[in-house]
């Protein structure tokens, strides 16, 4: 046995039966355990926040756009389509909170993955009358490939620092107040 497989060995037998590497890895979605309740039942939070990849996408000016934007803020990041039902119905709910919580310290980043373009984004948009949501779209859906996400709608919440500190698969009611409590916890750093 080489030195550094038995210093690896002692390491993870100490962490073991110390239930350091436990309670170090289970302690942030322990904190997060509280908030998961109601329409945050099916939100699944990290060990601990992970690294995110910076992905890209466009805004409805054209302009190239990617998610290390809005480092600095906690956001709840989105991926949906205008033909995806659940995201239709889950839209109205992620337009309020923005509307009441957006800030200097959260935002909403909902990202179409609609291949038809920024046009077809613009005209949902109009349609159910989304104002306090900025219109962006990834045609390419390398977006939501290169986060993991392969079935919509899907919404990742990041912490200040760009983590992932995790999410939730399915519609949910955004604007309802365990959303809010999981979102603010978030916020808090803690």
């Amino acid at each position: 046995m080489t030195v550094r497989r038995a210093k690896f060995l002692a390491t993870l037998m100490l962490l073991t039966f110390t239930g350091l590497g436990a309670a170090t890895s289970t302690a942030f979605s322990q904190n997060l355990s509280p908030y998961l309740t109601g329409e945050m039942e099916k939100f699944a939070p990290n060990d601990s926040p992970k690294a995110f990849p910076d992905i890209t996408f466009v805004d409805a000016d054209g302009k190239a756009r990617s998610i290390s934007d809005f480092k600095g803020k906690v956001v709840l990041l989105n991926f949906w389509a205008t033909w995806c039902a659940p995201c239709r119905k889950e839209m109205p709910s992620l337009n309020k909170l923005q509307g009441e919580m957006g800030s200097d310290d959260f935002e909403v980043v909902a990202i179409s993955q609609d291949l038809q373009g920024m046009g077809k984004v613009q005209d949902f948009f109009k349609k159910y009358k989304l104002e306090n949501l900025a219109a962006y779209n990834d045609k390419t859906v390398k977006s939501g490939r290169t986060a993991g996400v392969f079935g919509l709608p899907a919404s990742l919440i990041l912490n200040a620092d760009g983590k992932e500190v995790g999410r939730l698969v399915g519609p949910a009611e955004w604007d309802s107040k365990e959303a809010r409590a999981l979102i603010e916890k978030v916020m808090s750093g803690s």
